[in-house]
């Protein structure tokens, strides 16, 4: 089974990273709702489309791989910056362990 991270584009342009060990075709990710609505008036609510985008899949990674893909994709990203997107872990500004940081 394929595994997949994706980014979701919102009609603000703001983004959300996820993942699926399943791929999914109807699956867009567990943004919270709550900081969406933040961003939509009534009028927005009503009509709009949002972007679902394969960044990376694997037949072979383990889950373990995918999350830390996910990760990777979301710091890259910056979709844990509330003013790019609405991943709000890992925190934004949050410095990796030493262990994972690269030279």
């Amino acid at each position: 089974m394929k595994k997949v991270v994706f980014k979701v584009t919102y009609p603000n342009g703001k983004i959300y990273i996820g993942k699926d060990l399943t791929n999914s075709i109807n699956y867009f990710g567990s943004a919270d709702s709550r900081y969406i609505a933040l961003d939509f008036d009534e009028a927005a609510r009503r009509d709009f489309t949002i972007r679902r985008e394969i960044l990376w899949e694997s037949a072979t990674a383990t889950d373990q791989e995918t999350s830390r893909m996910e990760i990777e994709l979301i710091r890259a990203w910056q979709s844990n910056n509330p003013t790019i997107g609405y991943n709000r872990w890992p925190r934004f500004g949050q410095a990796r362990p030493a262990s994972k940081r690269t030279k």
